[in-house]
């Protein structure tokens, strides 16, 4: 058996700084791999925006990254996943995964009452992309789906911890509080930071499936099945973080949230709209 070597960054892309809740947990389950993230945090958030402007938006910095030699992309934005993934994947010769197949499967392996709910951007919602994989995982499934387009607004201003937060997220989860619900999908990778909150007002007998979390399991996997892990012995792992916005603020959230040293931000132009 041949020592895996491949130390190529692995690439993460998202409207914002919401990937950052899926890179924390690649730090966890993948220390070896080399990073590099790009958030477009100039022109968050994806969710309101058309079809195929984030479809543009999306291959804008799945480009910049190829560039720089990725040996595999994480579309680390449920919009971007829903309306761009398929796309993306028969395009490019490397592995490219989504955040939305790996939140349904573990929202159908946690559920007990069969009574499943999503919150996500208005884009995600109104895609149907949660639904339809959940119900042709298990069509009796009762799905209930909920925008809730204020959320990545608190998180990407940095007030992910504030009162104005606390209030926002009671009133908006408010339709779902009379659903049956047991198991619910945080179909953005913005709403993990929000995520003491959510449960709060969800109670505890709610379990909450953080579908970015759920999403390295797989890359993990994907590494190994295309023999592309990088090794230990490539000596120190570097994590370098993109930004089109204010690199100051993504470096003060990243900083927050992530559990590494000085974070390394660039800000970077990307097209026009």
């Amino acid at each position: 058996m041949r020592l895996l070597t491949d130390n190529r960054p692995i690439g993460f892309i998202d409207s914002g700084v919401g990937g950052l809740t899926v890179v924390k947990e690649a730090l966890k389950q993948l220390p070896n791999e080399n990073i590099l993230y790009m958030g477009d945090t100039a022109r968050c958030p994806y969710g309101p925006r058309p079809a195929e402007q984030v479809i543009k938006f999306t291959w804008e910095m799945t480009n910049c990254l190829m560039k720089q030699g990725i040996k595999m992309l994480v579309i680390a934005c449920n919009t971007a996943t829903a309306v761009a993934l398929e796309e993306i994947k028969a395009t490019l010769p490397i592995p490219v995964i989504g955040v939305i197949l790996p939140g349904t499967r573990a929202a159908v392996k946690q559920t007990k009452n069969k009574q499943v709910g999503i919150i996500g951007t208005l884009g995600t919602v109104k895609s149907r992309a949660y639904e339809i994989a959940l119900k042709e995982k298990v069509p009796e499934l009762a799905v209930a789906s909920l925008a809730c387009p204020k959320f990545v607004s608190v998180v990407e201003s940095n007030e992910y911890h504030s009162s104005v937060a606390k209030k926002i997220v009671a009133e908006t989860l408010v339709p779902l509080l009379s659903k049956k619900i047991d198991t619910l999908i945080l179909g953005c990778t913005h709403y993990p930071l929000l995520r003491p909150i959510i449960q709060n007002v969800m109670g505890e007998n709610v379990t909450l499936i953080d579908s970015g979390a759920e999403t390295v399991s797989e890359v993990s996997m994907l590494l190994d099945y295309f023999e592309i892990s990088n090794s230990p012995k490539n000596g120190r792992t570097f994590c370098h973080f993109y930004t089109t916005g204010s690199a100051k603020l993504f470096r003060e959230i990243a900083q927050d949230w992530l559990p590494i040293g000085p974070i390394s931000v660039d800000h970077i132009e990307l097209g026009g709209e």
